[in-house]
């Protein structure tokens, strides 16, 4: 539950917060559970609820952060490791996703869970999973495309350049 959270949110607080209201709403309709599918399909479900409401709340009121750097801020050293740095240019990508588009690749792609599992938990019909799976893989692999090819960039083709070639 967790994970899922953490990485529909993208903040360990955000996402502790959501997790804690979904706990909450979960222990109160607990009554309500029908068994019609596993506990813990009920409980994801649950929680990516919870997710969404904040992501809501949040653009209803957006916020500016601080800049991280500026007079008198520490330098940050750039040793980091290739695998963190890939981890973090893929987490911004998937922040330039609609949250309806993030929600299923994120159960999808990176946590595990079938189309089937994952349409039950966001309560949408499985084309409509794959289809936001589709438009979301297009669009992170036209900003990650430099990770798969170095040396060019955004060498994935758009819709537009495709029809252009056939000539339409």
């Amino acid at each position: 539950m967790w994970a899922v959270a953490l990485r529909t949110l993208r903040d360990p607080e955000e996402a502790a917060d959501a997790l804690q209201d979904a706990f909450i709403s979960a222990f109160r309709a607990a009554g309500n559970f029908r068994a019609e599918s596993a506990v813990t399909t009920w409980l994801h479900r649950i929680v990516v609820n919870a997710c969404l409401d904040r992501v809501r709340r949040k653009q209803a009121r957006p916020t500016v952060p601080l800049p991280e750097t500026g007079f008198n801020e520490p330098a940050t050293p750039r040793d980091f490791m290739a695998d963190r740095e890939t981890r973090l240019v893929i987490n911004d990508a998937l922040d330039q996703l609609p949250e309806d588009q993030r929600a299923p690749i994120v159960l999808v792609d990176v946590e595990g869970y079938s189309v089937s599992e994952t349409a039950r938990m966001l309560g949408i019909a499985e084309g409509t999973v794959k289809s936001r799976c589709a438009r979301g893989r297009a669009k992170l692999a036209k900003v990650l495309g430099h990770l798969r090819n170095p040396d060019a960039i955004a060498n994935v083709p758009t819709s537009e350049s495709k029809r252009q070639r056939e000539g339409r």
